[in-house]
């Protein structure tokens, strides 16, 4: 079947589902344009097809579902003058279509998930994690900012666990993205080619899931749970880092936790804290609207670009972000990341 997508992204009909194989493993499956083109058609295709019941996104290679977009393709571009502004409205339209796919959307993670591959995976109804996967929303130590819908997803999660993994980036396994309701369901890796089976033979992943859905424990304990839902609930970001600075001397976590903050972008920190908070009342809609007008401002800011090269270009190096300290970015400053775009506002 051929939706375009070239060699980065195939697509088959299984029985009763169409299954979508992400095929750049040598590139971690990173999500280029051409791929969220042709996965947006094939899904207007198959929510009209009578014949298909379920939609499968899976990924070729065990090392990742999908490690992010293509971000070196995106530095270039701005590098040049020209951001890909067309690759994000493209992108972020089609995590809004996910989102209200009327038939059941499974994603099949095994591997690492983070940027880009949470959006084409997360807004789905089932998201099934095998003990390999692993996630992350990375993006305030490159810059950027929790994107393709991730104000929807993280401020849903309880004890302010997604306030959390937006400010700080870290990672998680799938025990406590199954605790957390990131993930919906846990199954083991080598149970994956017999669900796809069963799923193409009856089309329906709910019976399916329940035969071979394995509970994982979480990987967090309570103690440090009680301590992110302590901290990261505080009402501002400034409160959230100074709950942290009185915890810091008695307790591992906190420092640890305050050390990693400090290494992130000051500006994408003040950004994400403010789109997570206001996620929590805005519709899907409204949150690829709200990250569509952060996103433009990104592009023609600094700290992206600098992020991006340090941890890319310049492999390793430390990043000089503009302003360089949570104080100095000013309240002004973070509303105009948040200001309407007027006619180039995100068409949904």
């Amino acid at each position: 079947m051929d939706f375009g997508g070239g060699d980065e992204i195939r697509f088959e009909r299984l029985g009763k589902a169409g299954v979508v194989t992400l095929t750049r493993p040598q590139a971690l499956n990173a999500v280029t344009h051409r791929m969220v083109k042709a996965l947006d058609k094939a899904l207007r295709s198959w929510e009209r097809d009578d014949g298909v019941d379920v939609v499968v996104v899976k990924a070729e290679g065990s090392r990742a579902f999908s490690a992010g977009g293509d971000i070196l393709h995106i530095y270039e571009a701005g590098r040049a003058g020209n951001p890909p502004v067309d690759f994000f409205a493209d992108e972020y339209q089609l995590n809004a279509r996910i989102a209200r796919f009327k038939k059941p959307y499974v994603a099949l993670i095994d591997g690492i998930v983070m940027g880009g591959g949470v959006g084409i995976s997360f807004h789905g109804s089932q998201r099934v994690m095998t003990e390999n996967a692993q996630f992350a929303m990375p993006e305030v130590g490159i810059g950027f900012f929790p994107d393709v819908g991730a104000s929807h997803l993280l401020p849903d999660l309880g004890g302010s666990f997604g306030m959390y993994l937006a400010l700080t980036g870290n990672r998680i396994r799938y025990g406590d993205a199954l605790w957390s309701g990131l993930a919906s369901h846990t199954i083991k890796a080598e149970d994956q080619a017999g669900f796809l089976d069963r799923l193409a033979a009856t089309g329906d992943p709910e019976s399916v899931l329940r035969s071979c859905f394995i509970p994982a424990r979480r990987e967090t304990d309570r103690p440090t749970l009680e301590a992110i839902a302590r901290h990261f609930a505080q009402p501002s970001l400034a409160e959230i880092i100074s709950s942290l600075e009185r915890a810091a001397a008695a307790d591992e976590f906190a420092a640890k936790t305050l050390a990693t903050i400090r290494t992130r972008s000051p500006t994408s920190l003040h950004v994400a804290w403010r789109q997570i908070s206001a996620g929590l009342t805005l519709s899907m809609d409204e949150c690829m609207k709200m990250e569509f007008r952060i996103l433009n401002r990104m592009l023609a800011g600094h700290d992206f670009y600098e992020g991006i090269r340090a941890a890319i270009i310049d492999k390793g190096s430390t990043p000089q972000w503009r302003p360089a300290s949570l104080d100095a970015v000013s309240a002004a400053d973070v509303d105009a990341y948040f200001a309407p775009l007027g006619e180039r506002e995100l068409k949904l």
